[in-house]
């Protein structure tokens, strides 16, 4: 892990809860921020009460929540309470970036918005993060991965032919939308370096998610029609028991390749499939010949390594099991192991990017305890006295365990 992180001397105010803004801001601890975890008293984060509670007899410890908020300090706060305000802006001032993903408008009954936390750090760095976006007819709307999949489009899109639209597994709003608040807040920071201006960032879930489809949005926009799933030119095909992964398209080269593979050069030159369109509209005629082919190999295995010897985009359907024992990600570094009070150590999976050859992950233990850092950021940080931090856990501004 590098020596000298890319974010050393940031300091981030995390008003954030549940994924999107959490994956956030656990890129940015990745990348040597100094991250604050603002925690409701008692109960914290939602997702502390996952599963896969990593400590026995507890139901604060859950593998998601471990995973997304690791390298970060949880301190203790109820933004409810009438002495949190002057805590917040005092945390404010010794911040230089603040996110948050509450439903647009609650961060200013808290306090803790942008102008109010503005008006004294004005060059802070302010993130929101939300379903719809800060403004528009559907701000208020409540954001979970399904609904904005639903009303993005992409889950008509992802509908199987004659048949109902499907729940969809991965929670790609919120890690998109993390992402991108990831790389807005880095570029508001270079902004501030040069010209000393802080920034006011809106991300919105359901456009980060409808920004993310390649072909039908581009086509639609001007004057085009849906391109609707399954994809032509994706394979999925079963060799004894298990499934391989081929994609024969996305480069001009690939169906030369391919037939060329088969030895059955005469399909270059079949009217039904000698042009990417007409490919396309012939895809269940194609399928039949390609699967009808792989049939030949008496495994997944051989088929695979035959298409990749050939330039072939080919893989086979893996068991998340198999991917964590995988040796490619071992040799990346992918999935570090961190330690935990109780557990001895936790699994985690890393930052997607590596920086000066080295993987990027979390620096120090798994979080433990809601509010485990609270008295070290309130009299570390800020300088109060141990007989303030002590008066403000007696009116229950505060919990430090």
């Amino acid at each position: 892990m590098p020596a000298d992180p890319l974010l050393d001397g940031v300091t981030v105010l995390d008003f954030t809860r549940v994924l999107a803004g959490p994956y956030c801001t656990r890129l940015l601890a990745d990348l040597g921020a100094r991250v604050i975890k603002i925690e409701r008293p008692g109960e914290g984060d939602e997702m502390r009460r996952g599963i896969l509670q990593v400590e026995a007899g507890r139901t604060d410890q859950a593998t998601y929540f471990i995973r997304i908020n690791a390298g970060k300090e949880s301190v203790a706060l109820d933004l409810a309470h009438p002495e949190a305000r002057a805590i917040v802006q005092d945390l404010a001032r010794v911040a230089d970036v603040a996110v948050e993903n509450f439903v647009p408008g609650v961060v200013a009954r808290l306090g803790c918005d942008y102008a109010t936390l503005a008006a004294v750090r004005p060059d802070l760095v302010y993130c929101s993060i939300s379903g719809y976006g800060q403004t528009g007819p559907l701000r208020d709307g409540q954001a979970f991965a399904h609904i904005i999949n639903a009303i993005s489009g992409l889950m008509h899109l992802e509908q199987p032919p004659d048949a109902a639209p499907r729940v969809g597994y991965l929670q790609a709003a919120d890690v998109l939308a993390g992402t991108h608040a990831f790389g807005a807040i880095l570029a508001a920071l270079l902004r501030r370096g040069r010209t000393g201006r802080g920034a006011y960032l809106d991300v919105s879930m359901l456009e980060a998610l409808v920004a993310a489809e390649d072909i039908t949005y581009g086509a639609v926009l001007n004057g085009g029609v849906e391109y609707v799933g399954p994809r032509a030119g994706m394979i999925l095909h079963e060799l004894g028991g298990r499934w391989l992964a081929l994609q024969t398209v996305g480069a001009p080269q690939l169906w030369a390749r391919l037939v060329a593979t088969m030895g059955q050069p005469d399909l270059a030159e079949d009217p039904r499939f000698a042009t990417p369109l007409a490919r396309r509209e012939h895809w269940p005629e194609l399928r039949a010949i390609v699967r009808a082919w792989l049939d030949g190999f008496p495994s997944v295995e051989a088929a695979v390594d035959a298409l990749q010897a050939a330039r072939l985009p080919a893989a086979p359907v893996l068991a998340p099991a198999e991917v964590a024992a995988h040796p490619h990600l071992a040799a990346r570094g992918f999935f570090p192991a961190v330690p935990h009070p109780a557990r001895g150590h936790v699994r985690l999976t890393g930052a997607p990017f590596h920086l000066d050859g080295a993987p990027v992950g979390p620096r120090v233990p798994a979080p433990y305890r809601v509010g485990e850092h609270t008295r070290a950021v309130l009299g570390g940080v800020l300088g109060y006295a141990p007989e303030r931090i002590a008066a403000l856990a007696r009116a229950g501004a505060i919990e430090v365990p």
